[in-house]
């Protein structure tokens, strides 16, 4: 029987962040193409997509590329161009949200459903993978048993299932979110999201009464799943996606390995589970979520709905805890550590609370230890007289711990493969066979004379010494065999080259023995869309994606909200999270609470940010808010990047 795999999926920005997320131990990359990969500033040319393909396949780990922007009619040409690059660079797979792309000459390469397209039910997940989409992508706000679910209607043998497990999370449904494009023009779709769920906001009642001032009441915590791991394999998650193709070096080396050894503990319990690549890493400092960038962590709603999963003071990162104020002059602050073994160093960054809440951040120049264990003088980068509410008894949390980042800086990990080596005598000369963990083979022969060793009783075990150099290769020797029927003597020159030449053996049989994903087939005749009516929300931009749907039995089609058809008050943003209920002011909270039940309403509210007003509304039977307004006049004054509209007049439903 074989094994369930399970994929570490890691992302990249670049071709370097690429490398070092294999050798940190990612199954996968994701990672941006030249264009359309729905993060504005994360290009990679053709070339370095290419060269990460071949260095990340010689683990068979697998490099998935990004093409999920929704698309121009004049793209599609564009998008159908770089498949095939990418294609021919042996890229494995293209992660993709618009429709219009299964309509197209595509090359034969896998393709992955991303985020963007908003998978919440068995019948949406169904019917993609019976469209030909061979992973995807579940909805972050998924809970265990909406995720079983999904799972119990899939064909496993065709389709893998993924799910995130890090990184920061979008307030709304992915793919469901159009304020960034109301306000500026700029599309979340298009991957260009000005991030208006991260600002500060006044919300207001129904009666116009302020219940929450200068709050980020939009803005979420970390999404960080490393107690759930073993309850999402449960559930039929076999790829753990890490999300961050914006972060920076430090941030994947350290989340990849955090969720690599927890992987492997999960692997080493479970016999009938496997990795979907090859090869063990170790690593030269422990992994630790805390201290990369983040907004504290949440497990979102994969255990249920919480109370706490907003980052409602600050979207910046607030850090760790390490002391308190005990002393500020007018040249230097003093901290007291909790702990006497923490130490600060020049550069570390530190950050407290002022009496308004706002994270004050604090750069220290220079860090001297005091006479006092545990009593740190501080001197900070800019003037002492600029801190704001910094004062004795203040908590100071360190958010950028220099040891850890010059850490990081350097080689942090190495990824090797065991292998078995046998010498043998074979015809006039020697044969090394090197066998790999996973059954590969490689040989090599070399025609030698016979040489008797000066040293009989040490000639076999230097032979063994010298066969397990195998230095920067890919390769770490578990055991040694010199089967030979008389004691040699092999020149070092000669047993190098023997041993090289094994190893590109080995190397080449493991190149042989990975490949190609393949293509899903769509199912025939094309299966029928869950639902007979796309609105905006459906995100149709182009005529081809606009044909996929109709093939598929929808009878009428809205064009996407960036074709600027949609005039009046609509909702910008479709969230799971709830304000009312992070607010304790939700009608369910008060059920049952004397005095209280009945006279909490799930009235609408008003989210307020200087001009900019929205509407809060709330669906209380799916449990789901909705941030509602309208398009903006000077974004409608803009020339449009291109018109789409399907009919001329909207046609009735069942006569189209």
């Amino acid at each position: 029987m074989q094994p369930h795999h399970l994929e570490l999926l890691a992302p990249a920005r670049t071709f370097d962040i690429g490398i070092e997320a294999i050798n940190h131990g990612a199954d996968a990359v994701y990672i941006g193409g030249p264009s359309f990969g729905a993060r504005s500033t994360a290009d990679n040319s053709v070339q370095d997509i290419s060269k990460l393909v071949q260095y990340a396949h010689r683990f068979h780990s697998r490099i998935f590329v990004t093409l999920n922007t929704i698309l121009r009619d004049d793209e599609l040409e564009g998008a159908r161009k770089l498949a095939w690059q990418m294609y021919d660079a042996g890229v494995d797979a293209l992660i993709i949200q618009d429709m219009g792309l299964l309509e197209i000459d595509m090359p034969p390469i896998q393709l992955h459903a991303s985020t963007q397209t908003d998978i919440r039910t068995p019948e949406k997940a169904k019917f993609l993978q019976d469209a030909g989409l061979s992973q995807i992508v579940l909805a972050r706000e998924l809970t265990l048993p909406q995720i079983s679910a999904i799972r119990d209607v899939i064909d496993t043998e065709r389709t893998v299932i993924e799910f995130f497990v890090h990184g920061a999370l979008c307030v709304a449904y992915s793919g469901q979110c159009f304020i960034s494009h109301a306000h500026t023009g700029r599309s979340a779709n298009r991957g260009d999201c000005s991030q208006a769920c991260r600002l500060p906001y006044e919300v207001k009642d129904a009666q116009g009464r302020i219940v929450a001032h200068d709050k980020h009441v939009l803005s979420m915590k970390d999404n960080n799943q490393s107690e759930n791991l073993r309850d999402l394999v449960d559930a039929g998650i076999r790829s753990f996606k890490i999300e961050g193709r914006y972060k920076d070096m430090a941030y994947v080396k350290n989340i990849t390995a955090h969720y690599r050894k927890l992987f492997d503990e999960v692997l080493s319990e479970r016999p009938e589970l496997a990795a979907s690549s090859h090869g063990r890493t170790t690593f030269n400092f422990e992994p630790d979520p805390n201290q990369n960038f983040n907004r504290e962590f949440t497990d979102y709603f994969v255990q249920g709905r919480k109370e706490d999963i907003g980052a409602f003071d600050t979207p910046k990162n607030p850090g760790q805890p390490i002391g308190w104020v005990s002393k500020v002059t007018a040249e230097h602050v003093e901290i007291t550590t909790d702990d006497p073994a923490i130490e600060l160093h020049n550069g570390d960054g530190l950050c407290y609370y002022d009496l308004q809440k706002d994270l004050v951040g604090l750069q220290i120049n220079r860090a001297e230890a005091a006479k006092a264990k545990g009593v740190w003088r501080l001197y900070p980068k800019d003037p002492m007289d600029g801190f704001k509410d910094l004062r004795q008894g203040v908590q100071v949390n360190r958010n950028r711990d220099m040891s850890w980042v010059r850490t990081l800086d350097k080689k942090s990990a190495e990824r090797r493969m065991g292998v078995w080596m046998q010498l043998a005598e074979k015809d006039k000369g020697l044969q090394l066979t090197l066998t790999d963990e996973t059954g590969h083979t490689g040989s090599a022969q070399m025609a030698i004379a016979w040489q008797e060793p000066k040293d009989l009783a040490q000639a076999e075990e230097k032979l063994k010494t010298a066969l397990t150099k195998l230095g920067d290769t890919l390769f770490e020797p578990l055991d040694v065999q010199v089967v030979l029927p008389r004691p040699w003597f092999v020149p070092p020159s000669q047993l190098n080259a023997l041993r090289r030449d094994a190893v590109q053996a080995l190397e080449a049989a493991r190149s042989a023995g990975l490949h190609r994903l393949p293509r899903a087939v769509p199912v025939e005749p094309p299966v029928a869309y869950p639902e007979d009516t796309l609105t905006y929300l459906a995100n149709v931009f182009n005529q081809k994606a606009r044909d996929f749907y109709a093939k598929h039995g929808v009878k009428v089609i809205d064009a996407a909200y960036e074709s600027q058809e949609e005039l009046g008050e609509v909702s910008l943003m479709i969230t799971k999270h709830c304000v009312r209920f992070s607010l304790s002011l939700c009608p369910k909270q008060a059920k049952g609470v004397t005095g209280v039940q009945g006279t909490v309403k799930a009235e609408p509210m008003q989210l307020i940010n200087g001009k900019e007003k929205l509407t809060l509304r709330f669906d209380c039977k799916p449990c789901e808010m909705h941030v509602v307004g309208k398009i903006k006049k000077s974004v409608l004054n803009a020339v449009p990047e291109s018109p789409v509209q399907f009919y001329k007049s909207r046609p009735v439903v069942g006569l189209h």
